[in-house]
């Protein structure tokens, strides 16, 4: 009765369902929950799949569902939600904004989070050595500084323009880091708050009034929605943009900082499998990404009129021509 309790509220409420075997009972339920539909999110989800299967969790012991809402705290919340009712066994959550409402909702079910920029600094984990709650994940911070002081050696940076959104914790964390590694460099911060997509003309109006030297993205949900805007909009300029968003050097940045997609879904697959076998999350640390590529984009430079000096391109780990 359980089981087919659960089938029906699945189909009534999700859709987006992924058939298990006949043998139900014996079968667990991972529920995933993305903070919007981005490409990044999207591909580490698609490699979570494939290495859980890889790990001998498929169709025949385990049901995978997804949600994509909008990208708002009640659509998050309310995703959570259903999950708590149908039963999940896990939640997996892609993104610092869907991690804390999971956190806020999931009553007892354990969180296995992904892509979460800065997990200490964002409240998802008490420490790096174990989240201090009913959770355990993927960092996917990335060292700004190096970003940073990599751009000024491709181009001076005395005024750096910045694209955030003050209600998004990842968002937040990077526009601090920002503010730290300014003061340290003698640059000057443009700051912008974009809480919307329909916000961003305005900040960007007010980062060309500037004469910003370069603008740097966040990972703040309206920046990486309408990026390529960005980037068209500063080409117009020959303001360089530069982020740590996967994807964003292949969008057009002329430089990228970034943690692997790929990578955060494996490795969220690693730890949902061994918590389906009885791990405690924790008992397991927050593991750090290890595969991260400082990307330069040669056409996005040709375009701005910069030329790439030989150092910048020794450092780069990936060259886009």
């Amino acid at each position: 009765m359980k089981t087919l309790l659960r089938s029906i509220v699945l189909l009534l409420l999700l859709g987006a369902v992924i058939p298990a075997a006949d043998s139900r009972a014996a079968g667990k339920l991972v529920a995933a929950l993305l903070t919007c539909d981005l490409p990044r999110y999207r591909e580490a989800h698609k490699a979570f799949v494939k290495a859980l299967v890889q790990k001998g969790y498929d169709q025949s012991n385990v049901e995978v569902i997804t949600q994509t809402p909008n990208p708002d705290l009640i659509s998050w919340s309310n995703s959570v939600r259903k999950f708590n009712a149908i039963g999940a066994d896990v939640i997996v959550t892609y993104g610092t904004s869907a991690t804390l409402a999971a956190l806020r909702e999931s009553q007892d079910i354990p969180v296995v989070y992904a892509d979460v920029y800065g997990p200490v600094e964002t409240g998802v984990a008490r420490n790096m050595t174990s989240s201090g709650r009913n959770s355990a994940g993927v960092s996917s911070k990335v060292p700004l500084v190096t970003l940073i002081k990599t751009a000024t050696e491709l181009k001076p940076i005395k005024t750096l323009g910045i694209i955030s959104a003050n209600r998004e914790e990842g968002a937040l964390v990077q526009l601090k880091e920002a503010r730290k590694i300014a003061a340290q460099a003698g640059i000057v911060l443009v700051e912008t708050n974009v809480g919307s997509v329909g916000a961003l003309d305005g900040a960007l109006a007010t980062l060309y009034a500037t004469r910003v030297d370069c603008v740097y993205v966040t990972e703040c949900t309206a920046g990486s929605r309408s990026f390529e805007k960005i980037v068209h909009r500063c080409n117009e300029l020959k303001i360089p943009v530069i982020s740590q968003m996967p994807g964003a050097a292949h969008k057009g940045a002329v430089m990228s900082l970034e943690a692997d997609p790929v990578e955060q879904g494996q490795l969220a697959a690693e730890y949902v499998a061994r918590i389906l076998s009885g791990k405690k999350p924790s008992q397991l640390p927050v593991v750090t990404p290890k595969r991260v590529d400082l990307i330069v984009n040669l056409k996005a430079a040709r375009l701005l009129d910069l030329n790439v000096p030989f150092p910048v391109l020794s450092a780069a780990t990936r060259v886009l021509k």
